[in-house]
């Protein structure tokens, strides 16, 4: 009677066991498997700001320029914006591979981009700047983008052309260009001044390829 007892205490121990190990083993799995789909999410749906920028280096002379961007996604952003930056540039008379690079600059085309003096959407509109413009949504694409062109235009108007201290002033203001009477000696719109126009180089080179190949 006792072994039959002992017997079936072992049976239903090593049942329990063998329940335990199975479950804590699915339990490992399945946080495992999850793990492994939030990565895949994260890496589809990854903030189009976070994403590696152009680089670019200097060797002699001569300009090393690497596009290094992942999954595509940028590519697939510019298309996605591309007519709207055509149909605005044409209007405001401003070349479309400018335009290209200065939102590349101010925000990875992210159309929901915010920076941390609270500048907004692709072309990073500052709110007061915005509604001089008359832009209602500054988070809409076709608003943002028009209105940084617009925006753009006048400051190319104002300092006679000189597209660089324009640059200069869409970056650290009208004032500041004024001030210094030329472009300030700010380290941060010196850099972004030189990567807008490596990137419209870039655009431009892209921009001749495609009317070889047509």
């Amino acid at each position: 009677m006792e072994k039959n007892i002992s017997g079936q205490i072992l049976a239903v121990v090593t049942v329990h066991f063998f329940f335990i190990f199975a479950l804590v083993l699915g339990i490992s799995y399945l946080r495992e498997y999850s793990l492994q789909k939030d990565a895949r999410v994260i890496g589809s749906s990854l903030d189009i700001s976070q994403l590696t920028d152009l680089q670019f280096s200097a060797a002699g002379n001569s300009k090393v320029v690497t596009y290094d961007i992942s999954s595509g996604v940028k590519h697939r952003k510019e298309r996605l914006f591309h007519p709207i930056i055509l149909q605005e540039a044409k209007r405001y008379k401003i070349d479309p591979c400018l335009v290209k690079a200065i939102i590349m600059a101010e925000s990875g085309y992210n159309p929901k981009a915010i920076s941390k003096r609270g500048a907004k959407g692709l072309m990073q509109l500052m709110p007061s700047t915005a509604e001089a413009l008359g832009v209602v949504d500054i988070f809409n694409p076709k608003q943002n983008i028009s209105g940084g062109i617009r925006y753009f235009k006048q400051l190319v108007k104002r300092f006679d052309g000189n597209v660089k201290l324009a640059l200069a002033a869409y970056n650290a203001g009208s004032q500041k260009v004024r001030h210094y009477q030329g472009i300030p000696p700010f380290k941060a719109t010196q850099y972004y001044i030189e990567k807008v126009f490596k990137y419209y180089e870039l655009y431009k080179d892209q921009s001749t390829e495609k009317l070889d190949k047509a």
